[in-house]
């Protein structure tokens, strides 16, 4: 079941407001010694944290599915690189950092329990019964923090970015569980920032007519255009404006472009333009240069690092911006809150 982003809390009485959580969703099927972890995009996720089996073993009923959200916690502060890091091909690199930085499961919904199937119960109903179920559970089994209280959910949103969480997840107390449905609202955090756009990536429809994204770059203290994510999501008409609008910019980009030697896509690494990673899957990650003099601003919800965490949305073109005033200097840091202050009694 998915959620569907607006702008503010929902008000009344008919509401659970939820932490939404930045981790891996995920789904545990569990029949009798069988444990099986289900990615939202339906692969296996076992192997890749072989720390959570016996633990949901020992915290779970013999035969239920549960929905909720894989995390990793460092200095108490959720860390999705890190999460990202235990997708790897090697069992003994997957297994050391198992020990190294281990998982923790965070539940939010109660789907079966024994032969009950719970996905036409209300929400409410749902969750009555998971409290019941896993509310003694040790760590690193956990279950969700919720609130009736819009008060409290709007401190959660405002107090807990600095650790990480993405905002705040509302849920019908009366409404049932639909696979694949927008029925649920989230809230995120949303900002803006003046970024310098120093190229693009071709839509892999439209035969290198129709620009797919944007690749954006900050300056760094030491002078040097990093690479901070990329402006996408566009309409086919916008894609087809964007071609013609930046062809000028095209023109002897790669002579003097800073990302320069990020160009051969041999020593291009995952965290440059037209790097390859293991997450891409083999998708087509080469990139066109751009002469580094346009400014775009864009609307982005959290830094993951020196980077935007997720897609940055277009907002306007900055004319009246330097590309040299484009740097860290304006992003707005949250001070980290502790994980451990969601969670009553260090849960």
């Amino acid at each position: 079941m998915l959620a569907k982003r607006v702008a503010e809390l929902p008000e009344g009485d008919d509401w659970l407001f939820e932490p939404k959580w930045d981790g891996f969703r995920a789904l545990v099927f569990r029949d009798g010694a069988d444990i099986f972890i289900q990615s939202r995009d339906e692969k296996p996720l076992n192997r890749y944290f072989p720390e959570l089996v016996p633990a949901l073993q020992s915290a779970l009923p013999p035969k239920c599915v549960l929905d909720g959200e894989i995390v990793i916690v460092k200095d108490d502060e959720l860390d999705f690189d890190l999460l990202q890091l235990r997708l790897h091909p090697a069992a003994s690199r997957v297994k050391l950092l198992s020990q190294q930085t281990p998982a923790s499961f965070v539940f939010f919904d109660l789907l079966c329990v024994g032969d009950r199937d719970l996905c036409g119960e209300p929400f409410e109903k749902r969750r009555r019964e998971l409290e019941k179920l896993i509310s003694s559970a040790s760590p690193p089994i956990h279950i969700t923090p919720a609130t009736r209280d819009r008060k409290v959910a709007a401190d959660w949103f405002s107090r807990f970015e600095g650790a990480g969480l993405d905002g705040v997840i509302a849920k019908p107390t009366a409404g049932t569980y639909e696979p694949n449905k927008r029925v649920m609202f989230k809230v995120k955090h949303e900002r803006e920032c003046d970024c310098v756009v120093a190229g693009f990536r071709w839509h892999k429809k439209g035969d290198r007519t129709l620009v797919g994204s944007l690749l954006l770059g900050l300056f760094d203290d030491a002078g040097a255009l990093q690479h901070v994510g990329v402006c996408a999501s566009f309409s086919n008409a916008k894609r087809l404006e964007l071609a013609e609008f930046l062809k000028p910019y095209r023109k002897d980009a790669l002579a003097n472009h800073p990302w320069k030697g990020w160009a051969d896509e041999q020593s291009a690494s995952g965290r440059m333009p037209g790097g390859q990673s293991r997450w891409s899957q083999g998708k087509d990650l080469s990139w066109e240069p751009l002469r580094p003099e346009l400014v775009v601003e864009v609307a982005y919800d959290h830094m993951q690092g020196d980077r935007f965490r997720h897609t940055a949305q277009f907002r306007r073109w900055r004319s009246d911006k330097k590309p040299t005033e484009c740097t860290y200097e304006q992003l707005e840091v949250v001070p980290p809150q502790e994980i451990a202050a969601i969670f009553p009694a260090g849960r």
